[in-house]
């Protein structure tokens, strides 16, 4: 994922509603959400060139989802794939000890009830706080324009019917406005480059935004789950209700 968004335990009936898009090279094979058939409670996409995962979340309550960190001033690590980590949290393998070797990230992970953030830059692993919060490719909260404006769209949608909260999301995370330039991070990247993943919908040649999705989790621990994938526009909805007592 390259932007995330949602409500920690802040709406009356949903304690976790999350939005995200994951943005990725065109030509990165990856195959859309399910339970896998070697992890049969474990729902999310899966990256098929190393194997891991970007978002997913368990029937027994266990959730997990990641982005990049992203300093192109210094010399890249050559380490594993980020996106093993999110399938070690979904299992309950995470190490928050064991994360140096692996290029810079940001992991938000435990049950959907007591997730905590990681982030192996300025090593941190601390609970994560009830509120609206946002997560994009440096640390959460980090006041990028696309954050700000993604945090702001969920605190509105928070007083909306319910039947307005997935397709609210949905439209919020197809945004495609670019950020003015005076309000673009230095990330190393040039700055034609950095205009054009400013937006929440990235549309680039060769990079972009692959998928976008939305989990809500209500209070009787019912989930709803969806994605979508671009350009094809595959639709994936899954709804189960969790197993809490064997969430941790």
């Amino acid at each position: 994922m390259c932007l995330i968004v949602l409500a920690y335990r802040v709406h009356p009936r949903y304690p976790l509603l999350f939005a995200a898009n994951r943005d990725e090279f065109h030509d990165r094979p990856a195959a859309p959400a399910r339970f896998w058939a070697d992890a049969p409670d474990l729902l999310a996409g899966r990256d098929l060139r190393a194997g891991g995962t970007w978002m997913g979340i368990t029937r027994s309550g266990r959730f997990a989802a990641l982005t990049n960190y992203r300093d192109l001033h210094r010399p890249r690590k050559q380490g594993p794939s980020r996106g093993l980590l999110v399938r070690q949290a979904l299992e309950g393998d995470f190490d928050p000890g064991a994360t140096s070797a692996y290029e810079g990230f940001n992991l938000l992970y435990g049950s959907v009830d007591t997730l905590r953030y990681h982030t192996n830059e300025q090593p941190t692993d601390v609970p994560l706080t009830p509120g609206v919060h946002g997560l994009s490719n440096h640390f959460l909260d980090t006041p990028w324009p696309k954050v700000e404006h993604a945090k702001q769209g969920v605190q509105d949608l928070l007083a909306a019917p319910d039947e307005r909260l997935v397709p609210g999301l949905f439209a919020l995370l197809a945004n495609d406005a670019v950020a003015p330039d005076d309000r673009l991070p230095d990330t190393g990247l040039p700055l034609d480059l950095e205009r054009a993943i400013s937006s929440i919908f990235i549309r680039t040649d060769g990079y972009g935004t692959r998928c976008s999705s939305v989990v809500l989790v209500d209070v009787g621990g019912r989930v709803y789950f969806e994605e979508r994938t671009w350009p094809a526009g595959t639709r994936v909805v899954e709804a189960f209700e969790l197993r809490p007592e064997n969430a941790r």
